[in-house]
């Protein structure tokens, strides 16, 4: 009724020749009154679209569903998350290329996929270069102000740090010693031409194919052995493939959720207070469960056939050595890498004391 009464006055209006000025106001309000509340409702909620590898399903899976529901709910409708897990929109490179030209906003990215934004992050890709999760915590927190600093430039913004477990080299055949792993063709990431020579420099046959083509790189024998956590290898099923584990772990696999620049300056500051606040219970939920999960994967990888090598870690650890050595500088900037250093020998020092 009000919407034809509105109509019979814009009518009058216009017979009688009133001006222009009196017509602008009227039709913001019957376009308006047009509107449902669904459309309103729609009309005032901004969808961040996140492409993610995590499995659905996964404990990462359900912890950015959960942030989800924190998102809507905090912010009373005005920001909702809509996840694209399982690798549905393509691997890392993919992902972080849809960010740059708006088709997505955010990801929840593995440590590669944050070294393709900034190289600083590969200094988490250093071989046996942490050795415990409270050293690693302690680096991450010192580490924190520049990485989101380096980001930032590149016109992305950290919302919280992901863990995803430690890693580990599964193979096809035994790979409890470094020259067993020498004779498999080994899985790396697209993407990173320099880690792939640095790998052929020191023995190994590389095969970079994107992780979503992992499964069927080993089906095909196109792989023979990856380097992953227990839960990834048990989520994917990818041990079924590779079913011998060496136990000596090779470095954490570190993550992290960011959003583009463009759609966080977009948010008001309380609904960017609102999500921020949701993200840190996300972090600190994967910080406490996920260490637990590698645990259990393992087990249960067992009980399904799964053989563990403990290896020689001395021999191990030497061979990371040499890798650090020749990361330094060519892919890892040394600024990020000898504050990397600094802040993990304080807390072994501090550690040592204590003892």
């Amino acid at each position: 009724m009000m919407i034809h009464r509105c109509a019979g006055w814009f009518a009058t209006a216009l017979r009688s020749g009133r001006r222009a000025a009196l017509l602008a106001p009227l039709f913001a309000v019957l376009a308006t009154l047009a509107m449902t509340p669904a459309a309103l409702a729609q009309g005032g909620t901004t969808v961040i679209k996140l492409a993610t590898l995590v499995p659905d399903g996964s404990v990462w899976d359900r912890a950015l569903k959960n942030a989800g529901v924190e998102w809507s709910q905090n912010t009373q409708g005005r920001v909702s998350l809509r996840i694209y897990p399982g690798g549905v929109a393509g691997d890392e490179p993919d992902i972080i290329r849809k960010m740059r030209i708006g088709q997505v906003q955010a990801s929840a990215l593995t440590v590669a996929g944050l070294a393709q934004i900034d190289p600083a992050f590969k200094v988490f890709t250093i071989p046996m270069y942490f050795e415990s999760y409270p050293e690693l915590r302690v680096v991450l927190d010192k580490m924190t102000p520049m990485l989101k600093q380096r980001l930032e430039a590149k016109g992305f913004i950290l919302l919280n740090w992901g863990h995803g477990g430690w890693v580990h080299i599964f193979g096809k055949q035994p790979v409890g010693n470094i020259a067993d792993v020498k004779k498999l063709k080994l899985w790396t990431g697209v993407g990173d031409d320099a880690m792939v020579g640095l790998w052929k420099k020191n023995g190994y046959q590389p095969v970079a194919i994107a992780a979503t083509d992992i499964l069927t790189g080993l089906q095909s024998g196109m792989l023979e052995a990856i380097y992953t956590t227990p839960l990834a290898a048990l989520s994917l099923q990818w041990f079924r493939q590779v079913p011998n584990m060496s136990e000596v772990g090779l470095a954490p696999l570190v993550g992290g959720t960011v959003i583009t620049k463009q759609a966080w300056n977009k948010l008001t500051e309380a609904d960017r207070a609102a999500i921020l606040a949701s993200c840190a219970k996300v972090e600190k939920k994967l910080e406490a469960d996920v260490p637990l999960q590698d645990q259990y994967s393992v087990a249960e990888m067992k009980k399904r056939g799964l053989k563990t090598a403990p290896g020689d870690r001395a021999a191990w650890q030497k061979e990371a050595d040499l890798f650090a050595s020749q990361m330094r500088g060519a892919l890892v900037p040394v600024d990020a890498m000898d504050m990397a250093r600094t802040e993990r020998d304080a807390f072994r020092a501090r550690a040592g004391a204590k003892r």
